[in-house]
């Protein structure tokens, strides 16, 4: 008795530590669209030394309820129960061998339905080590259909302004719900409702609500759906009718005496556009020689008085009748138009006046820079100013420190105090002294300069004490490099053709 409960912990043991070696692998979530496939994967860790596999069965687990999906024996081969047997294998062919290998047993799902979201269990029968088994949860994904539409294919305007919805966006039998927004300039409101299915899947139906106008006409709305990771968008454009809006244009306060050909026109803005356009004038008939072309109404020749009066225009159609009016009045003279109501000619010759006179500004402006350029370069024949010349004789200039030969001065000049202005020596007489040579002076007479220069003060520093220094030469001959001038000035060739 003794040894029989020894062999039996013994052999308990050592199942204890067989079962240590050994592992049933499966992924712990799977996930899959209706319609598609996915794999469910089960491998078998054997233990060293490997264990017997006397078989291996995938079970649904549902509301604590399994089922059968397929058995995989080495003896009696592969078996897959209804209703999966269409749409489960095993992926290894070598499990449907006569001599099969069962270490993987992974099944492959496809067109996969609602109603298989669920927990499989792989579960491993062997000998002497007893079950081995893992779960695997699946979940089914339906991808939902979209669709947005008008609520009718052309929307009234009412008088009565009233909410009405104009567009609706649904998505149909989505799992998991989706979410639906609108993107419109549009001033509106949105309204949403969820209807969840007897499959599980939920229907998301949102509509949009305006008040029906001339402005919501052609308004663009989209819908947006966003299903998990995935965006769906779609478009309408409002097609709304409303009835004419009616403004009568071409008087322009201006109709005087013999105008000729003035004219009025009746627009309207209307969806559908308006049929039918008639005029009258109210408290009388029309003038004899108005003429009605569609929605201008011509007169022709000349204006006279009784052009004056209240103009109406009616304008129709499918949805309604509006009116417009204008109040023409007649003067003898015409009036002065304001300014913003001047015609394009007009604007376009006073835009040319402008321009003439800016250009002619502009062309004056480089005239004048062009002639004291000119005049400025004539002052200066020579290098330098003619400020900066010595003053030889008469009016004669010459560069400083080139001073030529020069007839004799006379011997009885005299000076005033120096001064900024124009030196001019006076010839004493012998009966009138300095006070009567001042009354005899001559200013028409020939000028008698200096017989010394002046230097502009800016450029002093340019010459030196010697170039300052002034001798008289007795001889009165001319040097053959020198040319005289009329006003009684000499100066080198040299200088002159510089």
């Amino acid at each position: 008795m003794a040894m029989r409960v020894g062999l039996w912990a013994l052999l308990m043991a050592l199942h204890i530590h067989a079962a240590k070696g050994q592992m049933v692998q499966m992924d712990s979530v799977k996930s899959g669209f209706v319609g598609s496939q996915v794999e469910l994967r089960c491998i078998f860790i054997n233990s060293n030394p490997p264990v017997k596999i006397s078989q291996v069965t995938w079970q649904k687990l549902l509301n604590g309820t399994k089922q059968n999906v397929a058995i995989a024996n080495p003896a009696l081969g592969v078996s897959v129960l209804s209703p999966f047997r269409e749409r489960v294998t095993f992926k290894q062919a070598a499990v449907r061998h006569s001599t099969p290998s069962l270490e993987d047993t992974t099944i492959m799902f496809s067109n996969l339905q609602l109603s298989d979201e669920a927990a499989y269990i792989c579960e491993y029968t062997t000998f002497p080590a007893g079950n081995r088994e893992n779960m695997v949860n699946l979940t089914v994904y339906a991808r939902p259909m979209t669709r947005m539409n008008l609520t009718t294919p052309t929307i009234v305007a009412r008088a009565t302004k009233r909410k009405m919805t104009v567009a609706t966006c649904v998505s149909l039998n989505g799992k998991p719900p989706s979410l639906i927004r609108w993107d419109t300039r549009l001033k509106g409101e949105a309204t949403f409702q969820e209807t969840r299915n007897q499959n599980g899947t939920v229907t998301v139906r949102s509509n949009y609500v305006v008040i029906p106008s001339r402005e919501t006409h052609r308004q663009k709305l989209t819908c947006i759906v966003t299903y998990r990771n995935e965006k769906f968008q779609e478009s309408v454009v409002l097609n709304v009718q409303y009835e004419p809006v009616v403004k009568i244009e071409g008087f322009d306060g201006n109709w005087y005496l013999n105008r000729q050909n003035v004219q009025l026109t009746c627009n309207a803005d209307a969806n559908p556009p308006v049929t039918v356009y008639d005029w009258k004038l109210l408290n009388g008939s029309l003038p004899s020689n108005a003429e009605i072309n569609n929605n201008t109404l011509f007169f022709k020749g000349p204006v006279s008085y009784n052009l004056a009066g209240m103009y109406v225009c009616k304008a129709s159609n499918g949805i309604g009748t509006r009116t417009g009016s204008v109040d023409v009045n007649i003067t003898e003279i015409p009036n002065n138009p304001p300014h913003n109501q001047g015609t394009s000619q007009d604007l376009n010759n006073t835009g040319a006046a402008i321009g003439g006179a800016v250009g002619g500004v502009a062309l004056l402006g480089v005239a004048s820079v062009l002639l004291y350029v000119f005049l400025r370069r004539r002052q200066r024949t020579f290098k330098g100013d003619y400020n900066t010349k010595k003053h030889v004789f008469g009016n004669g200039y010459s560069k400083a420190g080139a001073l030529t030969a020069h007839p004799p001065m006379p011997k009885n000049l005299q000076y005033p105090d120096d001064s900024d202005d124009e030196k001019k020596p006076a010839q004493i007489g012998s009966t009138g002294g300095f006070e009567a040579s001042e009354r005899d002076f001559d200013p028409e007479a020939e000028d008698l300069k200096r017989p010394y220069f002046t230097v502009d003060e800016g450029e002093s520093r340019d010459y030196d004490e010697r170039t300052l220094a002034f001798q008289y030469d007795p001889e009165t001959e001319i040097a053959d490099d020198m040319i005289s001038q009329t006003d009684g000035s000499v100066i080198s060739k040299k200088e002159w053709y510089v």
